[in-house]
């Protein structure tokens, strides 16, 4: 395969992307560069408005070189589906005719059985401001529609061939909850660190006067327990907040912070009041 001035080596062609009369150059490079990022480089325009090529549609393509420089041009909508054996039809709207109507998830799986079998597969979209008509979608052999709101259910023609491409790549994952990348793998801490870190806790806050009164204590450790296993930690994030406590017990006060409740400054004050009485 050859690469793009970017360096980028464009992943196979998958199904065609054809647009049927596109008007706009800029929504011909955003087409483009929603292909690109979900592997799709087979982009055919039927008599493009603003003809080609475009210099709006190269500047809004995004780097999306391979798929522009790969752009073919026909004069009819028959010339430009020729080739395919297969044709999924986009349309937000019922039509009268009697082709299965399939949704998005469904039509990604259905274009990657097909492409596995070695079948020529496309997907046709149509005007910005009309879409296709009858005749066109009578081309088709099965008619795509998402699940839009009734109400407002016009999509801009980049974003339809965003949200095909991307159930076209889904498709083709091992697992299609995969991402390019993960975070990182952490093995749950052992009991043993969770144990030693509750200890190490638990000697902070007594040093800071937290456990007030006294008899709530094993109350109040058995709330922070359950605050700090039910996550299932792992045992760098233990680290971590070993590391907090460490930082507290080397600056830690020479009085227990808890020293300045108001309640214990109350009763300072108080005792402070009654010496003075007693002079």
């Amino acid at each position: 395969m050859n690469q793009d001035d970017s360096g980028h080596t464009p992943t196979s062609a998958g199904p065609a992307i054809i647009l049927v009369e596109p008007q706009l150059g800029e929504n011909i490079g955003m087409v483009a560069r929603a292909m690109a990022n979900f592997g799709l480089s087979n982009l055919r325009l039927v008599s493009p408005r603003d003809g080609w090529p475009n210099e709006k549609a190269i500047a809004t393509a995004s780097r999306a070189d391979h798929v522009i420089r790969a752009t073919q041009v026909f004069d009819k909508l028959e010339h430009a589906i020729g080739d395919l054996s297969f044709l999924y039809a986009t349309t937000a709207r019922p039509r009268d005719g009697f082709k299965p109507v399939h949704g998005p998830v469904e039509a990604g799986r259905e274009l990657r059985g097909r492409e596995r079998i070695g079948q020529r597969t496309g997907i046709l979209f149509g005007r910005e401001k009309f879409g296709l008509s009858n005749e066109e979608v009578a081309l088709a052999d099965v008619i795509v529609t998402f699940p839009v709101d009734p109400g407002f259910s016009s999509l801009n023609i980049a974003q339809a061939v965003l949200l095909m491409s991307y159930e076209w790549m889904k498709a083709g994952l091992d697992r299609e909850t995969d991402t390019n990348f993960r975070g990182p793998e952490m093995e749950p801490a052992s009991k043993e660190h969770l144990n030693s870190f509750m200890g190490h806790l638990e000697r902070a806050l007594d040093d800071r006067g937290y456990f007030r009164p006294p008899e709530k204590k094993p109350r109040m450790l058995d709330g922070l327990r359950s605050v700090f296993t039910r996550p299932a930690f792992a045992e760098a994030e233990i680290k971590v907040l070993r590391g907090v406590l460490s930082s507290l017990d080397y600056f830690s006060p020479k009085e227990p912070r808890g020293a300045g409740y108001p309640d214990r400054k109350a009763e300072a004050d108080r005792a402070a009041r009654s010496e003075d009485a007693d002079e």
